[in-house]
């Protein structure tokens, strides 16, 4: 197939604005995550980076509504990727959208075992995921900061790359079919 005619199958393709919409909200959670967490402490909650402590399960919270509402919208309305690396991206949405389940639930397991509260979106109280000073607890907050935090980086930087690789390697559309308002 020329480029053209690829260029179009891409552009038919698109995904429809809900989809875009939850794609572009999950980035802004993930990435405001990144910089909380960042900031945040192996500090301790103490003053002048206390109230991170308690925005980070306020995203983290929005990315396990968020993500669970990616997959079955995705699941209801799929377009076809481009066929030349349909198996390699569909792997990695599959593994992007594992990683944002688990490493919030990871994150929850560690506040409960560490003895903080954790409230959806910083009102609703959720319950412990694990008893207070569990070692799971524990070991859980370690995969969250340590395995899954470099996990989800590679992932993204993949998931980047591919797109990038798609608008100025190949010069076709797939970038587009998730760009706001194109």
């Amino acid at each position: 197939m020329n480029t053209i005619a690829a260029d179009r199958v891409a552009s038919i393709a698109t995904y429809d604005p809900v989809a875009r919409g939850l794609h572009w909200l999950t980035a802004l959670l993930v990435l405001a995550e990144y910089v909380v967490g960042f900031a945040m402490p192996h500090v301790h909650p103490a003053p002048p980076f206390a109230f991170l402590v308690e925005v980070h399960p306020v995203l983290g919270s929005g990315l396990l509504l968020i993500v669970p509402l990616r997959i079955l919208w995705r699941l209801i309305h799929r377009p076809p990727p481009p066929a030349l690396h349909r198996r390699l991206a569909g792997v990695t949405h599959f593994l992007l959208y594992l990683t944002l389940i688990l490493m919030p639930l990871a994150g929850w397991a560690s506040a409960s075992a560490d003895g903080y509260p954790v409230r959806a979106f910083g009102l609703l109280p959720l319950p412990a995921l694990v008893p207070y000073r569990a070692r799971i607890g524990f070991t859980l907050g370690m995969v969250h900061a340590d395995v899954l935090y470099w996990i989800l980086l590679a992932l993204i930087a993949m998931h980047v790359g591919a797109a990038l690789y798609h608008r100025f390697v190949k010069h076709d559309s797939v970038l587009n079919r998730m760009l706001p308002g194109v």
